[in-house]
């Protein structure tokens, strides 16, 4: 989908990298070796997107370091088409908002890292009937061609995770507050 509106794959990769978890910081090395590209294709998108505001740099060392601009005017809405063309906000409607007893959910796993992935993996929190669960995320995969694993923890459970397992942090997509 996003495909026909921006023709640049690389550029696709990028905002997928810095706009979905907004806390996600790369510089351009790290991006070849993430991306499998040529350093000069991602340098002149990270240069565009810099020049237009949407990306922050600054040096760590010698390596400029590059992070999303959250004060950006279009943020919100990069930020939404992105959840978009991954199916996140199909998963939340197909699934999250029909659960009932969801207190949050974390998406951990490729997309938290801002990578592209056939794969979605979700971690939820709450009350959760799981037969139901298994059947929304089958009407989900349908619709976003995409396989959504998950995780249950319960509210009481919820306090002996070990997040240090999750690599980087979950990103908060869902919660009940």
């Amino acid at each position: 989908m996003i495909e026909t509106l921006i023709s640049s794959k690389t550029r696709i990769k990028l905002l997928l990298k810095f706009f979905l978890n907004s806390s996600t910081k790369a510089y351009l090395r790290s991006l070849e070796g993430e991306f499998g590209e040529s350093t000069n294709a991602i340098r002149l998108e990270l240069n565009k997107l810099e020049k237009a505001g949407m990306l922050n740099a600054e040096l760590e060392g010698n390596k400029k370091v590059f992070t999303a601009n959250t004060k950006h005017p279009l943020f919100k809405e990069i930020h939404n088409i992105i959840r978009k063309h991954i199916g996140l906000d199909k998963v939340i409607e197909t699934v999250v908002e029909r659960l009932g007893d969801v207190d949050k959910v974390y998406l951990v796993g490729e997309f938290s890292r801002g990578l592209d992935s056939e794969i979605i993996d979700l971690i939820f929190i709450g009350d959760i009937d799981q037969t139901y669960l298994i059947n929304l995320i089958g009407k989900a995969e349908k619709l976003i061609q995409r396989k959504v694993r998950y995780l249950i923890y319960s509210q009481e459970e919820l306090e002996n995770i070990n997040w240090e397992t999750f690599k980087p942090e979950p990103l908060l997509i869902w919660s009940n507050d």
